[in-house]
C-alpha cells in the first residue's frame, strides 16, 4: 500500500494530515510535522480582514517554508470582498490551497458572523464560496462543524453548497459548535455525510493514538483523516499511523528520538523567531510533549519559569533522556487541551 492515494487535485504519501489548529500550527512547528510525515499541513487561522489592512502580525502567521508542501494557508473572516482578496493574497503568496475556516466555536470569531456561524446559511455561504473558487486557480477547501447545534446539524446541506461552488474538500470536526471541545466527535454521522458527499471528506475529531486514526480512517470511508491534540502529545503519530495503515509495525519511540525532534524543533523555532519569541514557544510545545510521563507535572512547572532559551532545552533533553522508558501511553486516551484551537 506504497502508492500515493488522492485527495482533491493532490497525491499525498497517506491519509494522516496535521489539523489546524490557532496559535499552534505555526511554521516551524508544520515543518517538523511534515518532517515526522504528516501528509500535508494547514496553518492557524488567520484573519481576512487582517490580510485586508496589512497588519504585519498577520502577515508573519501566512509566512512558509518550502519544505512544508503540500500547504495550506487557513482564512477566516464574514466579508466576501475580504475573502476573496485574501484568497488572492494567498494564491501570490505561493501556497499550494486556501482553506476557509468554518469551524472555529469561540465567541469572538463566532459574533461578528465568522467561522462556525457562517454555516447557518448554506445558501448565503454558497454564494461566498465561489466567489472566492471563481477568483484564484489554486484550490480552496473548507473546514466545518457538524452543525451550529444538536438541533441543526446541517453539515450535509454546506457540503451540497460547496461543491455546487466549485470547493475541493470539506474537512468535518465531529462536534457541533454547540459542543465546543466537549463530549466526544461523532464519527458515525461523520461517515453518513461522507456516504452521502459528492465532494472528498476529511474527517476529524478525537484521534488520540495511531490506532484509533487508522480506525476511524478504516470505518468512516473518509478520504483523510485530520489529527489535531493527538500530534501535540505524541509527535511521531503520523509516523505510525502511516505505518499501521500500511500493514506495518512500530515501536515506542526511544530517548534519542526524542532528542533528535527537540533538536530539530529547536534549531526550526530560532531559524523563525528571534530568541525570547522562541523560547515561549518552546514551552508550550514541551509542556505537551511531556504529557503522561513520569514527572511531567513538575517539569511542566518548571518549563515556565525557565528564562534562558538554552538552559530551557538543556532541561528538556535531559527530562526525556531519562522518562521516555517508563512513560505510560494509557495517558494517550484521556481528554487533552480542550479549551479548543480553532
Amino acid at each position: 500500500m506504497s502508492k500515493k492515494i488522492p485527495l482533491g487535485p493532490f497525491q499525498i504519501d497517506h491519509p494522516f494530515i496535521l489539523a489546524p489548529m490557532a496559535g499552534i500550527t505555526n511554521s516551524p512547528f508544520r515543518r517538523l510535522m511534515r518532517r515526522m510525515n504528516s501528509s500535508l499541513v494547514v496553518s492557524e487561522l488567520v484573519s481576512a480582514t487582517g490580510i485586508e489592512y496589512m497588519g504585519q502580525k498577520t502577515l508573519d502567521l501566512l509566512k512558509f517554508h518550502d519544505e512544508e508542501r503540500i500547504i495550506g494557508l487557513q482564512i477566516f473572516g464574514e466579508d466576501e470582498e475580504h475573502l476573496v482578496k485574501a484568497c488572492r493574497y494567498v494564491e501570490k503568496l505561493g501556497a499550494d490551497f486556501v482553506d476557509l475556516n468554518l469551524g472555529c466555536p469561540v465567541p469572538k470569531v463566532v459574533k461578528k458572523g465568522a467561522g462556525s456561524a457562517m454555516c447557518r446559511d448554506p445558501i448565503n455561504l454558497g454564494k461566498i464560496l465561489t466567489a472566492m473558487v471563481k477568483s484564484v486557480k489554486i484550490p480552496v477547501t473548507i473546514k466545518i462543524r457538524t452543525g451550529w447545534d444538536e438541533g441543526s446539524r446541517n453539515a450535509l446541506d454546506v457540503v451540497r453548497a460547496a461543491h455546487d461552488a466549485g470547493v475541493a474538500w470539506v474537512a468535518i470536526h465531529g462536534r457541533t459548535r454547540a459542543q465546543g471541545y466537549s463530549g466526544e466527535a461523532d464519527w458515525e454521522f461523520i461517515a453518513d455525510i461522507k456516504a452521502k458527499s459528492p465532494l472528498p471528506i476529511i474527517g476529524n475529531g478525537d484521534l488520540n493514538t495511531a490506532e484509533t486514526a487508522v480506525k476511524r480512517f478504516r470505518e468512516s470511508g473518509v478520504d483523510a483523516v485530520l489529527i489535531g491534540r493527538g500530534a501535540l502529545r505524541n509527535p511521531f503519530i503520523f509516523d505510525q499511523a502511516a505505518r499501521l495503515w500500511r500493514g506495518e509495525s512500530f515501536g515506542k519511540p526511544m530517548a534519542q528520538e526524542y532528542l533528535d525532534l527537540l533538536a530539530t524543533q529547536q534549531k526550526l523555532l530560532a531559524e523563525t523567531y528571534p530568541e525570547r519569541s522562541a523560547m515561549i514557544h518552546a514551552r508550550k510545545f514541551l509542556a505537551w510533549y511531556s504529557a503522561g510521563f513520569p514527572g511531567c507535572h513538575e517539569f511542566r512547572k518548571k518549563v515556565f519559569t525557565i528564562d534562558n532559551g538554552d538552559t530551557l532545552w538543556l532541561e528538556a533533553k535531559e527530562f526525556f533522556e531519562k522518562a521516555v522508558h517508563l512513560r505510560d501511553d494509557r495517558f494517550l486516551q484521556e481528554s487533552f487541551l480542550m479549551g479548543g484551537h480553532g
